[in-house]
């Protein structure tokens, strides 16, 4: 029976999968997995493939099942094509292993894939990921699968006719495009497997023999080369991608395991693993719900992922580790999703924040504490967090206007809340530091604030009789609201006063129009443009003398 009530996704996933692994195994620890292939950038979609198992395998310890999250890293596949942005003539190794493909130039690691494991690493230690990682070279060259490999191809025949449910009478381009194709030619055999060639380390090979009794297998390559070998000795090679992956659930007793929307459409990957799993090796698929696109948008500056693709060291450049989790944690894995790097990551970072205080107030519903608590914590503790969670809004303004002078940026930050200053900018950090990044990084140079240095003494001179009391009415009330609370009622009253209203009084269409007349003449003043950031946190920024100096007083 399903132990929990919680209407989220994470509990009913682990309610399945706990009873599903009771049911095959009584007494099994529970497996859920992931597969990335470190071909490239690891970017914020394949984060998805982490993150929904992740998941679910925290909410399982959390209830004091045993539970394990595997990482495949799918390092034994083949280099397919030069991500761009990078050199091509990295297209001369197309056909190797992964491993086997040097790393780009200046990087630290030796391999390809090593360069675009190390920072994904990084990232889930920052996010609290927990996985057993297992590289699939390591596994397939020391002979972990040799049984499995000998079995695939004892059994190549009926592999073959399940295949052969799911495959359309079009031809691919290429037989190298489509691994689990049909054969070319009526007479050709099917072969599950296939060699790296000995010669050039690329598998364009094809099997042309393979004795079951003796394991001796032939194979040509498209470089020239011809070889025959054992099977039960060889190790430079491979099952083809969908005969491998139900290998592997079969092997390691997968639970759960998600997959793309590539792996998840009729006749796709998962579909056919499904059968094969069962049919040939005598396992079970696992629970694997598909997960949707994950989507970026606000990507003006982005230049540390080479080719403009963001990664999760990224994400984490400019978002606490809690945010970016609770981003994965709030959605169901078949809900698309967009993670912002432009100006609605404010927006983002607020909705957080207003959670927490409903929580923090008891007014939040049940999946909402839920899902924070997936967010902001795992089964091994809490994430470290800001001590001080001022608005990203703000910080992203003070450091703009700034230009992230500490000493500066601690001065305005201590005026935010005069009853409870800020001790220190450690107070403010991590948050502090993620502003800095988003401002260096994704603002662009002709929208950052440049406060003027002088009076604008011609348009002061030209300023309406009305003009000119605004901006005394300001100026005289600057000392007595000198904090963030109390500039936001300061200039939004300005208007109302000249207009004969109390500071409290609700705002008419008339006024409205005067306040934004108002809040433009000080933009101007100011910053020299009729727009900037909130002009509480302006006014903070300049400081009251600066401000009284450019406000002509």
């Amino acid at each position: 029976m399903a132990q929990s009530t919680e209407a989220d996704w994470v509990a009913r996933f682990a309610d399945d999968v706990i009873e599903e692994a009771e049911r095959r195994a009584p007494g099994k620890k529970v497996i859920v997995a992931s597969g990335i292939s470190p071909s490239g950038p690891i970017h914020l979609g394949n984060l998805r493939e982490i993150m929904v198992p992740h998941l679910v395998a925290d909410e399982i310890k959390r209830r004091g099942v045993p539970c394990e999250h595997i990482l495949s890293w799918d390092d034994f596949d083949r280099y397919r094509k030069v991500p761009a942005g990078y050199d091509p003539s990295f297209a001369e190794h197309i056909g190797k292993p992964l491993t086997a493909v040097p790393a780009p130039e200046g990087s630290e690691y030796a391999t390809w894939s090593d360069h675009f494991k190390a920072p994904f690493r990084a990232a889930l230690r920052v996010l609290g990921v927990e996985v057993t990682e297992i590289s699939q070279t390591d596994e397939y060259t020391s002979g972990t699968y040799r049984e499995q490999v000998l079995h695939a191809m004892r059994e190549r025949r009926r592999i073959d006719e399940v295949l052969g449910r799911y495959r359309t009478k079009k031809k691919p381009e290429t037989e190298q495009d489509d691994e689990d194709a049909a054969p070319a030619a009526e007479a050709a055999e099917y072969f599950p497997y296939k060699p790296y060639c000995s010669a050039c380390d690329r598998d364009l090979t094809t099997v042309t023999s393979y004795d079951d009794e003796t394991t001796e297998l032939t194979y040509a390559c498209a470089c020239g080369h011809s070889e025959t070998v054992f099977l039960n000795e060889f190790n430079r090679g491979k099952l083809v991608w969908k005969v491998d992956w139900p290998m592997r659930w079969a092997f390691k007793g997968v639970d759960f395991e998600p997959s793309g929307v590539d792996h998840s459409s009729p006749g796709s990957s998962f579909t056919v693993g499904s059968q094969l799993v069962k049919e040939i090796f005598g396992g079970q698929p696992p629970i694997g719900p598909m997960y949707a696109f994950v989507g970026i948008s606000g990507m003006a500056k982005m230049s540390s992922s080479k080719g403009g693709v963001p990664v999760a060291a990224d994400a984490l450049q400019i978002m606490e580790p809690q945010l970016l989790r609770w981003l994965y944690a709030r959605r169901r894995p078949n809900q698309a999703f967009n993670i912002s790097f432009g100006d609605e990551i404010s927006r983002t970072y607020d909705e957080w924040d207003a959670l927490e205080r409903k929580i923090a107030s008891g007014d939040a519903a049940a999946v909402d504490v839920a899902v924070h608590s997936r967010a902001a914590q795992t089964a091994s503790g809490v994430l470290p967090t800001t001590p001080r969670k001022l608005p990203f809004r703000t910080l992203a303004s003070v450091v703009d206007i700034t230009t992230g002078d500490e000493e500066q940026t601690l001065r305005i930050l201590r005026d935010f809340d005069p009853e409870q200053p800020l001790g220190s900018l450690e107070e403010a950090r991590p948050r502090l530091d993620c502003a800095v990044n988003w401002v260096n990084t994704h603002v662009e140079p002709e929208a950052r604030t440049q406060v003027r240095t002088e009076p604008d003494r011609e348009t002061l001179a030209e300023l309406s009789d009305s003009d000119l009391q605004a901006l005394k009415l300001l100026v005289d009330g600057l000392d007595e609201h000198w904090s963030l609370d109390g500039l936001t009622t300061l200039v939004y009253a300005v208007p109302k006063l000249q207009a004969g209203l109390a500071p409290d009084a609700k705002p008419t269409p008339e006024l409205k129009v005067a306040q934004r007349s108002f809040f433009a003449l000080l933009y101007k003043l100011l910053v020299g443009r009729d727009t900037g950031p909130r002009l509480p946190t302006l006014l903070l920024a300049v400081g009251a003398d600066r401000v009284r100096l450019l406000l002509g007083s």
